[in-house]
Formats: structure tokens, sequence, C-alpha cells
């Protein structure tokens, strides 16, 4: 995880591996959000001695609803009856976490895919049921913090198209995604009213599980077309505003399937390698004031997606990318607003060294395919 330059982690709340959360902290900066195990009690407790040792992200809800059911209080919830056992878990989860002082600030993530597949109306697709939303639910109830959602890049049909990351992370898209519409705007299971598309461009969100298998799976892609899409995909879900976004999974599984940044023996893939250049070129560090840059790009192809970061010394860092992981290029120019004595391009797919440096240009001219350049200056 350090040397994919990873931050975050997300788990299952099973007590007997709080203490190797913590030994992932201490060594490599990683902090864990929390899945319950479905015993508010139990959770809080892990959640507590996650936090003092400053290893603590998030508490997340259930897992998935539709796919994993879920006791409470002597209920069960069931897909094609009713998710009141979620709700109120999730309700008493989160008021559970806003109760204890040792957890202020931690924020709570909602229930994954439990808004779009909910089977009766209890309001599981709002943060907090608004008033004359008709809901099960009482108006008021306060279940998360962030919108959760498992917007799988490869989708239900797996297709290698033009823009797929940028899709697939749009906060307003009904498409071939679980994305942020279907779950918190219009529910996919039954159809139930959400968010109006206005509010979802500025709800609170994350991405727990998203990613692409590379072998024995449906739709199944190469290492190197994984690699270049998940350095696109944690880009895109920046850019559009996601909080965190988490790839299912760090390592391959012989069970769970080939969806890794690491193979079976923590050797990183593509994906893996390229992820480390990325974190290595934009590490830092350092903090500051954040300046601006009066950059464009002339004739932007829709495919062509920029992103401007800038580091504590003051060095901008834009990154330029390309979603045309089916094939094909685009020749773009990037004005860079002013004469700079030095630039340097860096392509992660080819290291952590410049691939090209210019002096004294006000424009850099490339061309892009499937996966981002950054241009330093």
């Amino acid at each position: 995880m350090k040397f994919a330059g990873i931050r975050n982690l997300r788990d299952d709340g099973r007590p007997n591996h709080v203490a190797d959360w913590i030994t992932v902290y201490r060594q490599a900066g990683v902090r864990t959000a929390l899945l319950t195990n479905h015993d508010i009690a139990s959770t809080i407790d892990m959640a507590k001695q996650l936090n003092a040792a400053g290893a603590l992200l998030a508490v997340e809800g259930p897992n998935e609803p539709n796919n994993f059911a879920v006791t409470y209080e002597n209920q069960t919830s069931d897909y094609n009856g009713s998710f009141m056992p979620v709700a109120r878990l999730q309700r008493d989860l989160y008021a559970a976490v806003k109760a204890e002082p040792s957890l202020a600030g931690i924020p709570v993530f909602h229930s994954s895919e439990a808004g779009g597949s909910e089977p009766d109306n209890v309001g599981l697709q709002f943060l907090t049921i608004p008033s004359g939303a008709g809901t099960t639910m009482a108006e008021g109830t306060k279940y998360a913090d962030y919108a959760n959602t498992h917007n799988y890049v490869c989708g239900h049909s797996n297709r290698l198209v033009d823009n797929v990351c940028w899709n697939a992370t749009d906060p307003t898209l009904n498409d071939d995604w679980d994305g942020l519409y279907v779950e918190y705007g219009r529910t996919w299971h039954r159809g139930f009213q959400g968010y109006t598309n206005e509010q979802l461009q500025t709800l609170p969100r994350v991405s727990t599980e998203t990613g692409w298998i590379t072998q024995g799976g449906n739709g199944a892609i190469t290492q190197e077309q994984q690699g270049r899409i998940f350095l696109n995909l944690y880009l895109a879900g920046f850019a559009r505003g996601w909080k965190h976004t988490f790839i299912y999974m760090l390592r391959d599984d012989a069970v769970q399937g080939y969806w890794g940044l690491f193979d079976t023996e923590y050797n990183p893939k593509r994906s893996g390698t390229y992820l480390h250049n990325l974190t290595t070129i934009l590490a830092d560090s350092g903090s500051g004031a954040p300046g601006s840059l009066p950059y464009s790009i002339a004739n932007q192809p829709s495919t062509v997606h920029d992103l401007l970061l800038q580091k504590g010394n003051g060095t901008f860092e834009l990154v330029v990318w390309n979603e045309r992981p089916g094939g094909g290029s685009d020749p773009v120019a990037v004005e860079l607003g002013g004469t700079h004595a030095t630039v340097k391009v860096y392509d992660p797919t080819m290291g952590t060294s410049p691939v090209q440096t210019f002096s004294n240009v006000h424009a850099v001219e490339m061309i892009l395919t499937d996966h981002p350049v950054i241009i330093e200056l």
C-alpha cells in the first residue's frame, strides 16, 4: 500500500483485525473505513480503538444489502420485501457515532447499494430524509454524511467505450453504472424519487467499490488496459467531486477474482506500478495558498479532461488525460498562459522521470490516447 501511494483502505468489521489496521497505519499512513458488523456496540468499540491510534477514516453502513441480507433487532431485510432493518441499523449507527465524543469529526458513509435497491420506500436514497419525501421512515431521519456507491467502471456490460471513467463518475447520468443518480436520484429497483439533478451535483459522495477484472471473469481486460483505466478512474473521481475512491481490490484472489492492483503474491500488476508512478510524481508534503494558472486547451475533444494541482512550493502539476480505451488518439495543444522557463512532462505509464523537458515555452503539444500525462511548471 505504501508502494502504491494508497492512503485509505476499506475492510469489514472484524474485531480481531483492529491491531492489524493500526499496524498498517503506523507503517504506511493508511487509515481504515470500517464497515459495520451489524452490531452497533461492537462497531463503535472498534472505531474508538482505531481513532485513538489515528487510524480511522470513517464508519460505514451495511455492505450491499441487495446481495447480503441484514438482520437487526430480530428482523431480516428482504430484497423483494422490506429494507426496514437496513434503515434502522443505518439510522442507529449514525446516531451512535455522533453521540460518541471520542469519534467527533468522524464521517459516516451510507450503506452501499441500499438506496438504489430498496424494495420499500424507507428513504435510504437520502442522507437525511427531507420533509414531504413520503417515506415510511420519519422525515428528518439521519442516515449518513456521505452517499456511497459501487459505480464499477466496467459497468454491467463490460464495454471499453470512450469516457468510460468520466461517465461512471457522472453524478447525474443514468447509464451502464450503478452511479449516484440511480442510487440517490431515482432508485433503480423500484423507482423511488430522491434528490434532484441539481442536488446530486453537490451531494457529498464516496465510491467504496469500483474496478475491472483482468482474468477469468466476464469482460476481463488486460493488465495494461486495467492500469491505464485505473489512472483515469482516480483522476475522474477526484475531478468530479468524489471525496474518496476505493478500488476493489488490493490483491488478486483465486476465489474472489483477479481484480487487484497486485497479484496473489503481492507483486504489483501494471495498475499497481502505474499508480505508484502517479502518486510518486504528485507526492507533496508541503502546504501553501493555492495560486492560479490561466491555461487553456483549444478545441478540447470531449474525451480529453484536465485537472490543475499545485504543490506546497508553488509548482503546478497540470494533469491532462484522454479516455479512448478502445483505441484512437487526439492531438492536443495546451496553452500555459505565458512563457515558462522550464516545463517538464511526465507519463506515469513510463516511469517517474520526465519524458520531455522544454525551455522557454508557452504551450505544449501532445498526442493523447488512453491515459494521463502530467505537465509540471
